[in-house]
């Protein structure tokens, strides 16, 4: 899609008449305010809907990944239309929960359709007593559990890619792809 001069597109704000009455009657000058019409008539368009072009839902869509780049959503041109405008609308929530395991879940749930759960070991636990042991032990490794979701089988491959940029250096990430329930 292209927001160049189109010249079916007619101006919302005609310059010739804006002008005085000396030269309302001047054929140079209304055709040559004709002519800066049809040149700026994509561009107060494109003002006029602004608030369009700013929402991932209604935003054309070769904006969708100029959206991505402001909210530093990544997206994969493999990915259908409806998942990257997804993807964008959901970016800014997405960050606020990364590094989590409820954002990786989410994440791998929005990017490659599956269902997944994560085992990170140690728990949380709080006591009025000072010097009060730690829960558990050091977590050693994160463990991934994906089944499929509504498009199909597991792209293990991908899973592992997408697990592997977000997980945190000090911990090692295991990728378990289990089959669909019931099955």
């Amino acid at each position: 899609m292209s927001r160049a001069a189109l010249p079916e597109l007619p101006s919302t704000h005609p310059i010739g008449a804006l002008l005085p009455g000396l030269y309302a009657a001047d054929d140079l000058t209304q055709r040559f305010t004709a002519g800066l019409d049809a040149v700026l008539s994509a561009v107060l368009s494109t003002l006029d809907n602004l608030a369009a072009y700013l929402d991932p839902a209604l935003a054309p869509e070769d904006f969708v990944a100029w959206l991505a780049s402001w909210v530093a959503a990544d997206l994969d041109p493999a990915w259908p239309e409806a998942r990257r405008r997804a993807v964008v609308r959901r970016a800014v929530a997405a960050h606020h929960r990364r590094g989590t395991a409820r954002g990786l879940v989410e994440r791998l749930a929005l990017a490659l359709d599956v269902r997944a759960e994560v085992l990170d070991g140690p728990a949380a636990r709080w006591s009025t007593t000072p010097d009060t042991a730690l829960p558990g032990g050091p977590a050693e490794v994160v463990v991934v559990r994906v089944r499929p979701g509504r498009s199909g089988p597991v792209d293990r491959a991908r899973v592992e890619a997408l697990v592997a940029s977000v997980c945190p250096v000090h911990l090692r990430c295991v990728v378990e792809v289990l089959p669909e329930e019931g099955t």
